[in-house]
């Protein structure tokens, strides 16, 4: 296992949690990474990403609720998610594409999936 994903749950709706992808495996230190979301009966899609120098960008249904960050030692990537809604119920994948893991290599990591459930 290259990417250690926790911290899914089940929280009311305005709650809050805070996802955690880790590397572990073969991985040393992440540069980069993504965050993905899929709902049942709908596709896979991106909710937020980091890039090398820490620029970050969002999906706008969660843009000002939730926020990604990775910790100084580039081990760990959060997702902080606020103000959650029922409509963010999803199972969330982190993603590690290649260029952004150390030591480098060709495969596309994902963490295996955290449940997130928000109730009305």
């Amino acid at each position: 296992v290259q990417l250690q994903a926790s911290g899914g749950g089940l929280v009311q709706a305005g709650g809050s949690l805070r996802l955690s992808c880790a590397a572990s495996g073969s991985i040393d230190r992440i540069y980069a990474m993504a965050w993905y979301r899929q709902a049942p009966g709908k596709q896979r899609e991106l909710v937020a990403r980091i890039n090398s120098s820490g620029s970050t960008d969002y999906a706008d249904s969660v843009k000002g609720r939730f926020t990604i960050s990775r910790d100084n030692a580039k081990t760990t990537v959060y997702l902080q998610m606020n103000s959650l809604k029922p409509e963010d119920t999803a199972v969330y994948y982190c993603n590690a594409p290649p260029g952004s893991y150390f030591p480098p290599g060709g495969m596309s990591y994902w963490g295996k999936g955290t449940q997130v459930t928000v109730s009305s």
